[in-house]
C-alpha cells in the first residue's frame, strides 16, 4: 500500500512541474523549487533526486528537449542537495535563503555553461563577464519564480501538514538508554 505522505510529495512535485506547461514569464518556474522541496522532504536521498529530476524531464518532453540539458539537471541535483539543509528547520526565512542559494547556483552553473559550450562569446575573462552581464535581466525572474514556488511548495504542505496530521512526519526513534 502507498504511503500518503511521499505519494502527495511526490504529486506536489510532479504538479509543480506541470505547471511549467502553463504560460508564465521567462524564467520564471518552479523547477528549482521542486529540486529543494524534494531534497528537503523526501526522506530516501535517491527519491529526493529521482522525483524532481523525472518531473523536470517529462515536463522537458513536452516542451522539447533542447542542447546541454545535463547542464541544467546538474544544477537541479545540486539544488537537491541544499534542500538537505532544509531538513531540520524549514523556517521561511531558511526556505527564502536557501531558494536564494539555487537561484544563484543556477545562474552561475548554467551561465558559465552558454560561455563554455556557446558561440556567442569569446574564451576570455572578459567573454564570461558578457555572457553574465547579459544574463541578469533574466535573473529577476529565476529569484522571483524560486521564491514564489518555494513559498507554495514548503508553505502549502506545512499548511496541509498542520490541517491533516496524518500527513506529518513519524518522529525519529529515540536511542533506547543503557
Amino acid at each position: 500500500m502507498l504511503k500518503l505522505r511521499p505519494t502527495l510529495l511526490v504529486a506536489l512535485i510532479v504538479a509543480a512541474a506541470a505547471l511549467r506547461l502553463a504560460p508564465h514569464p521567462a524564467n520564471f518556474s518552479p523547477i528549482a523549487a521542486m529540486s529543494l522541496f524534494g531534497g528537503a522532504y523526501l526522506t530516501n536521498r535517491a527519491a529526493g533526486f529521482l522525483a524532481p529530476l523525472a518531473a523536470l524531464f517529462l515536463s522537458d518532453l513536452v516542451l522539447g528537449l533542447y542542447a546541454h540539458m545535463e547542464i541544467v539537471y546538474a544544477a537541479m541535483a545540486l539544488s537537491v542537495c541544499l534542500g538537505w539543509l532544509l531538513r531540520s528547520n524549514r523556517s521561511p526565512l531558511r526556505v527564502a535563503t536557501v531558494a536564494l542559494a539555487s537561484s544563484i547556483l543556477f545562474f552561475a552553473v548554467t551561465n558559465f555553461a552558454v560561455w563554455a559550450f556557446g558561440t556567442l562569446y569569446p574564451r576570455s575573462l572578459e567573454g564570461l563577464l558578457a555572457c553574465y552581464t547579459a544574463a541578469i535581466p533574466f535573473f529577476q525572474n529565476s529569484v522571483a519564480g524560486d521564491i514564489f514556488f518555494s513559498a507554495a511548495l514548503f508553505g502549502g504542505f506545512a499548511l496541509a501538514e498542520r490541517l491533516a496530521p496524518v500527513l506529518r512526519e513519524a518522529p525519529a526513534a529515540q536511542p533506547a538508554s543503557a
